[in-house]
């Protein structure tokens, strides 16, 4: 198959501070979602009722998931670029669990030893030790926090990644690949069959597969067919986002979850229309340590701050005004998720970086990306 020549746009360092920036405007999203409209067990009130101004674009942070889901399928075929099964599967085991047992124990943590109530997931022993696996949806178990959910889709997604590494991963394959995935989604979709569901993910496969294709062109240049997958993407995408958020307001109520479709349609189309601006090339950001710190913190941040959450705006709220709650709470999560980020999970991921990179260092590009 054809191969568009590589642009000049294209970096071979594998790092790209834009989706630092993305990837942490995502974590935020997620975060205002929760505080400012999901947890009314840990405010004991209604969110959406103590900040009715900010609930309608709060509300959207929901979407905050669809974002990463983007970003990693760009991120993490870049990552699988020219690497065996296993350096790719070490890399992936590195990147997601650290933080991740960090947080469980977090968690467990909350509940044994404080008075916490709000969002307790009363689980045994038994059952913390299967959510350590990441594999607790399959197993059916609880997950142990309720961010949990999309890594099982981020996994199943690595799963089927792996599959593409063994065959080997080329250009005309990756086409192949995410036009089977789409065709395979829009079949599970209209099927309905829950097997099929669980493998083919038909309401994550758009976002995956447009970054995918974002990071083709990104690669190698436009073409028809990448963009062809973009657009298809995007339109599956819509109907899959909006039915996630039409399952939350059948669940709080459209007052308590001010979100409109035309607010879900747009939010979505800025999402797909961000990441084709990084993969043309056109958003660029100059790598800093700032950037690198903010993307560095975003997966903690994703992981922690509904503990954070749990700890703090109970005891703070009968005392401070919300405002200022849900601002003390916010800096402690983005303090915390960067502490996990210094202080553990990158120094344990440079002690399995000197060995991978000596075996990969003259073919793959280092990079760091984030999965959420």
């Amino acid at each position: 198959m054809h191969q568009p020549n590589r642009p000049r746009h294209a970096r071979g360092d594998g790092r790209l501070a834009e989706l630092d920036l993305l990837r942490f405007i995502a974590a935020l999203a997620v975060l205002a979602f929760h505080y400012l409209v999901a947890y009314a067990s840990v405010w004991g009130d209604r969110p959406a009722e103590l900040f009715p101004a900010l609930a309608p674009f709060a509300g959207l942070g929901i979407l905050g998931v669809e974002l990463f889901f983007v970003i990693s399928g760009f991120v993490i075929l870049m990552s699988a670029w020219g690497r065996g099964v296993g350096a790719f599967a070490r890399s992936r085991l590195v990147r997601l669990y650290p933080a991740y047992w960090l947080s469980l124990l977090a968690v467990a943590g909350l509940y044994a030893f404080t008075g916490a109530k709000a969002l307790d997931p009363k689980l045994s022993a038994g059952e913390y030790l299967v959510n350590a696996t990441m594999f607790q949806r399959l197993l059916g178990v609880t997950d142990a926090a309720g961010v949990y959910w999309s890594l099982w889709a981020e996994l199943r997604f690595y799963l089927l990644m792996a599959i593409l590494v063994i065959i080997g991963v080329t250009y005309g394959r990756v086409l192949a690949f995410c036009g089977i995935w789409l065709v395979a989604a829009l079949g599970a979709e209209l099927l309905g069959n829950d097997l099929l569901n669980q493998i083919v993910m038909p309401r994550y496969a758009p976002y995956f597969v447009a970054g995918m294709a974002l990071y083709l062109i990104h690669k190698h240049g436009s073409a028809w067919l990448p963009w062809l997958y973009v657009v298809a993407g995007w339109a599956m995408s819509l109907h899959s986002a909006l039915e996630r958020v039409h399952g939350r307001i059948k669940v709080a109520g459209f007052k308590n979850m001010p979100v409109s479709d035309l607010s879900v349609i747009i939010t979505i189309t800025v999402v797909f229309a961000a990441m084709a601006l990084v993969a043309l090339g056109v958003l660029r950001l100059r790598p800093s340590r700032v950037l690198t710190a903010l993307g560095g913190t975003t997966y903690p941040l994703y992981l922690f701050h509904s503990v954070v959450a749990v700890a703090l705006v109970p005891p703070l709220v009968s005392r401070l005004d919300p405002w200022l709650v849900a601002t003390i709470t916010t800096l402690a999560a983005v303090l915390l998720s960067y502490l996990v980020y210094a202080f553990a999970e990158r120094p344990i991921q440079r002690l399995f970086r000197p060995g991978a990179r000596a075996a990969l260092a003259p073919v793959v590009p280092r990079e760091r990306v984030n999965s959420g």
